[in-house]
């Protein structure tokens, strides 16, 4: 965005990607609850990108909205824990072998409401930890010796973020677990 004329019209994507730095600024401290709610509402309001702008000049970008739009994890053996308040990006890829990977996204901050994973584990497991307003998918997975254990068939009505999973997993496991 910060490269685009400031005269230039404003997306859904842009004002949305506005917000989501709002609301992050506001978790940390750094807005007003009355504040955020004015510049929510200047930011879903806005017609161009100088006025988007103009909203964050003064607040600190996301390590995730600078650009970093993948997540590798690749580890042979061991664990890899991501988990607390951390910056998901909308993909993250998995390539681990005799390993257990846990990503807690009750905390995390989503700059969309899509984050695809694609695994490709061999003798591992795959946590994730979800608030009852994520959705998991998994129809993209290909299983060998593998299982997938869900602890809730149900899709939210309208989910704050919907994991896809995608890949292949041989002699490995995807566990779900709700906070």
């Amino acid at each position: 965005m910060s490269n685009e004329p400031p005269g230039l019209r404003a997306s859904h994507e842009d004002r949305d990607r506005v917000v989501d730095v709002l609301r992050v600024a506001a978790g940390d401290g750094r807005l007003s609850a009355e504040e955020l709610d004015s510049r929510l509402e200047s930011a879903l309001s806005a017609r161009t990108l100088g006025e988007l702008a103009e909203l964050t000049t003064d607040l600190p970008v996301p390590p995730a909205m600078k650009g970093k739009d993948l997540l590798v994890v690749e580890q042979h053996g061991g664990k890899y824990v991501r988990e607390g308040r951390w910056s998901a990006p909308p993909r993250i890829d998995v390539r681990t072998q005799l390993c257990r990977v846990t990503f807690d996204f009750t905390h995390a901050v989503t700059t969309s409401g899509v984050l695809r994973i694609e695994a490709d584990m061999m003798h591992g497991k795959l946590i994730l930890v979800a608030s009852p307003d994520i959705v998991i998918e998994t129809d993209r997975l290909n299983l060998t010796y593998s299982k997938v254990k869900l602890r809730s068939k149900k899709s939210a009505a309208d989910p704050r973020l919907r994991i896809e999973l995608a890949g292949t997993l041989l002699h490995a496991k995807v566990i779900e677990k709700r906070r």
